[in-house]
């Protein structure tokens, strides 16, 4: 175990939109925080534009949802057009769908971060160390000491049980740990436009991707009153040419948008990658965000991602400081996190791939391809169905079968909805509360023995009867709650269970019918987070 005094339980070395969420959901859990930032100020400037409903659920667990319509706008219409205008794919962020949220939100990420760093400013237990440049990482049995450089090189040592890299795609963290990078070996070069429009115009869609062989280009929104255009360097055109505000003034035409017009705010070229680090965690040491995985922008998954991370992470390394579970809980991160993220890479390559496209003949044939499936979409009245970012686990911390498979819903994301209990109505994670959440059709007293229900206790979970919409006040008891949308009840009745148990992460640990295969699941949780397990690291 952790004898030595340590000064935090965590240190996180980064402060981006991704160690911010997580020094959130951690001190949330009472946990002591420290986090190391090389920049002394925050980035003013927008890099990623959106966050999809999981991202947006996890944000308000970090206790900013309430936040979210003041930084971000429901994404609407994202379409890709070719070079004649026509519709090669049309998708609707705007729909609440499992999540309870838009499944998309365009957002201005510098207002978001503001929020972030807003909230950790009123926690006791996160301290933040800015201007302090990184230099040292060394293990030792009971956690990690970090040595950081001032801005007045002084030189200072930080220690905590576990160190978080959430350092971005250089990550000093990661260098340290034999953690191995696949690159998918799929990069372009885009010149970044931030703009604000001044003549009231709309945008219909309100985010498009324009397939042009003979020059890709983007506009799409990054929060309310701003937008952000990109367009791809194309052969012959050096990356010093066009990162100019002469190449961007010039290039901003095609949208018609000139400084009489519009100001640019910034302008800016990078390089996208694609690929994963192969290990994601190594004694005290763990990664999350661009420091674990970068990919192409066109999905949307970047930030979305590295959010998943951190919801990912923060329960288990409270679960872990708590002396329960051991590395298996890190090595399921790893597992679960990396194939997510190897389809999410998936996608947006094989988006990027469609957009990047600049041979006449090669666009040609993909625009006649794609438009004859949005016309047989069309005619039969079906939408065409678009790859999701979300995938199930497939395997990790939840319920397997004999041969090693989730058992379904094991693994699923959880549905979010409107319930009520007890005069108040809201979405099911502000009604019930964060955390371990034991859904079930019958009566709690009942389903579970003493020591079951002390076990949940002890592990702060949440046991909840849900009940049908219509449901009389004095029939539901105190403590349940009511299925307004009628989401919770089907959901359960699809999976053939009476009881879901489903993690901090929302994702479905597992699922039982009748009390006794209750009893089963609630043992697996139990063994799962034994006591007896060695932590990781030690």
């Amino acid at each position: 175990m952790f004898d030595a005094p340590t000064e935090a339980d965590v240190l996180i070395v980064g402060y981006g939109p991704v160690g911010q969420l997580l020094a959130l959901l951690l001190a949330d859990r009472g946990k002591n925080v420290t986090v190391v930032e090389k920049w002394p100020q925050a980035y003013p400037m927008p890099r990623a534009v959106a966050f999809d409903g999981e991202a947006a659920r996890t944000l308000t667990a970090a206790g900013i949802g309430g936040l979210i319509g003041r930084i971000g706008e429901p994404s609407g219409s994202y379409q890709w057009k070719n070079a004649d205008g026509k519709i090669l794919l049309d998708i609707d962020g705007s729909e609440r769908k499992l999540c309870g949220w838009p499944e998309s939100t365009s957002m201005y990420q510098p207002a978001l971060e503001e929020e972030l760093q807003a909230r950790a400013a009123t926690l006791e237990n996160i301290t933040v160390h800015r201007g302090h440049q990184v230099v040292g990482l060394t293990t030792r049995p009971d956690g990690a000491e970090v040595t950081a450089v001032g801005e007045d090189g002084t030189e200072r040592t930080f220690s905590a049980r576990w160190v978080v890299g959430c350092d971005g795609a250089n990550s000093f963290v990661r260098s340290k740990m034999d953690a191995g990078f696949s690159d998918v070996n799929f990069s372009h070069d885009w010149l970044v436009c931030d703009v604000v429009h001044h003549d009231g115009r709309e945008f219909h869609p309100n985010n498009l991707q324009i397939c042009d062989p003979a020059q890709p280009r983007t506009s799409v929104s990054a929060g309310p009153g701003n937008r952000r255009y990109e367009f791809m360097r194309t052969a012959g055109e050096t990356v010093e040419g066009l990162n100019t505000r002469e190449s961007a003034w010039r290039l901003l035409k095609l949208f018609d948008i000139n400084p009489e017009n519009a100001t640019l705010r910034r302008h800016h070229v990078y390089s996208f990658r694609a690929g994963a680090a192969e290990t994601w965690h190594e004694g005290p040491l763990v990664l999350a965000g661009d420091a674990a995985h970068v990919m192409p922008p066109f999905a949307g998954q970047g930030m979305s991602s590295g959010f998943r991370d951190a919801g990912a992470l923060a329960w288990r390394l409270a679960a872990l400081l708590d002396g329960r579970g051991g590395s298996e809980l890190l090595d399921d991160y790893q597992e679960e996190r990396r194939t997510h993220i190897k389809h999410a890479i998936g996608m947006s390559v094989n988006l990027g791939k469609i957009i990047c496209q600049t041979d006449p003949k090669a666009a040609a044939d993909r625009d006649m391809v794609m438009l004859a499936a949005a016309e047989r979409a069309a005619a039969s009245g079906i939408p065409s169905q678009q790859r999701s970012p979300l995938q199930p686990l497939a395997r990790g911390f939840v319920k397997l079968n004999e041969k090693g498979r989730p058992i379904r819903p094991a693994g699923v994301l959880s549905p979010q909805a409107r319930v009520e209990r007890a005069g108040e109505t809201g979405l099911f994670d502000s009604v019930v509360g964060l955390g371990f959440v034991l859904l079930t059709t019958e009566d709690p007293e009942q389903l579970l023995d003493p020591a079951d229900r002390a076990f949940l206790d002890e592990l702060g979970a949440h046991v909840v009867r849900v009940v049908a919409a219509g449901t009389p006040a004095g029939e539901a008891g105190p403590h349940a709650v009511v299925d307004l949308d009628e989401v919770y009840l089907p959901f359960l009745a699809e999976a053939g269970a009476t009881s879901v148990l489903i993690r901090p992460d929302f994702y479905v640990y597992g699922a039982a019918a009748g009390r006794a295969n209750t009893a089963e699941l609630v043992a697996a949780v139990r063994e799962a987070l034994s006591e007896a397990r060695v932590p990781a690291g030690v």
